[in-house]
């Protein structure tokens, strides 16, 4: 196996706020691994509150043992053998899981979303996300979305439905609410809860803390709509700490450590009883390629990171009618890569 990486700063369209955090672009490391002459491709998104970074990816690369990666593979004997190394670094582990997935479908000439038995039929509609602005550049932001058919809102500003209100003035899309742990009163929360079930909301991610288990149960018992855990969620062994605490999940590859990992969550969200929305962070064509081959297997997608980049280095995944299309190429089946992207 050889591992090939380079640094890439993933831009954004408009500034992105969310509650507590903002940011213009977001560094990633693309990674390409070669096995027996096929290349398979990986991304790490590293969102600098989340405390990884390019060296702490590229640390972690030089501790990785390329020999130990052996055709037929195994994918839940690799994700052990990366979390020895370091409990960590999910974004890193995900760019590795990734390119060993496409590297599999190419081997096997199957498409990655075929060897997790998912659908390409059951694709449900992805979101197109919103960030905390004002209300004018708000308007500007939904305006777009243009072929999308529901729409992802970032709350927790202290001005939720003055922005809210500016979303309703041009747009009767269902609305996706993502508080990112903004709301600290339960009561007020709660209140805010049904006013959005009013105004069209389907879901709300992560309204509170993710320390305040209690807090978000209790919302949870009392809510009109789907509660689910994003922040709270990291790996499949958070499953069973907040299970009972909300409705469902919501799956990233950069936090799961990639897809053998994220498909084992939804699996077990399912054994729970609870749903399952599977996210993405600011990401090029690789994470959401591989993001969509799990796609089919959830109830809520967000996977609109080309959308709200200006400087994806590949081609953006096909859509129609607001859900993604799956094509029968093998692996993630990528197109548009540019020949010199990895050339030093």
């Amino acid at each position: 196996m050889q591992a090939v990486h380079i640094s890439f700063n993933l831009e954004l369209k408009h500034p992105f706020t969310i509650a507590g955090f903002t940011r213009t672009s977001t560094p990633l490391l693309l990674l390409k691994l070669t096995y027996e002459n096929i290349d398979g491709y990986g991304e790490a998104s590293m969102v600098p509150y989340l405390g990884e970074s390019y060296s702490s990816a590229t640390e972690f690369l030089q501790k990785v043992d390329w020999t130990r990666f052996k055709h037929p593979f195994n994918f839940g004997e690799f994700m052990a053998y990366l979390d020895s190394i370091d409990a960590g670094n999910p974004a890193i582990k995900a760019a590795i899981d990734i390119a060993l997935n496409d590297i599999n479908g190419k081997m096997l000439q199957k498409p990655c979303f075929e060897l997790y038995n998912a659908d390409p039929l059951k694709m449900p509609v992805t979101s197109f996300t919103i960030g905390i602005a004002a209300p004018e550049l708000i308007k500007e932001k939904v305006a777009e979305a243009k072929g999308f058919k529901v729409l992802k809102v970032k709350l927790g500003s202290g001005h939720d439905k003055e922005l809210i209100n500016a979303i309703r003035s041009v747009s009767n899309l269902p609305l996706y609410i993502d508080a990112n742990q903004g709301w600290t009163d339960r009561k007020m929360a709660i209140d805010l809860i049904y006013w959005l079930h009013d105004q069209g909301a389907v879901l709300i991610e992560q309204p509170m803390n993710k320390t305040n288990i209690e807090g978000n149960a209790w919302l949870t018992g009392r809510s009109p709509i789907p509660i689910l855990a994003d922040e709270a969620v990291q790996r499949l062994s958070d499953i069973d700490h907040i299970k009972g605490a909300y409705h469902g999940i919501n799956v990233k590859l950069m936090k799961s450590g990639g897809m053998y990992e994220a498909n084992q969550m939804i699996l077990k969200a399912r054994s729970y009883g609870m749903k399952v929305m599977i996210g993405c962070m600011s990401e090029t064509s690789i994470a959401t390629q591989a993001g969509l081959a799990l796609a089919p297997l959830c109830d809520w997608v967000d996977l609109d990171g080309p959308f709200l980049t200006k400087n994806n280095p590949f081609e953006s995944p096909a859509m129609h009618q607001g859900k993604y299309i799956l094509k029968d190429l093998p692996g993630l089946g990528l197109k548009g890569l540019s020949a010199n992207l990895f050339l030093p």
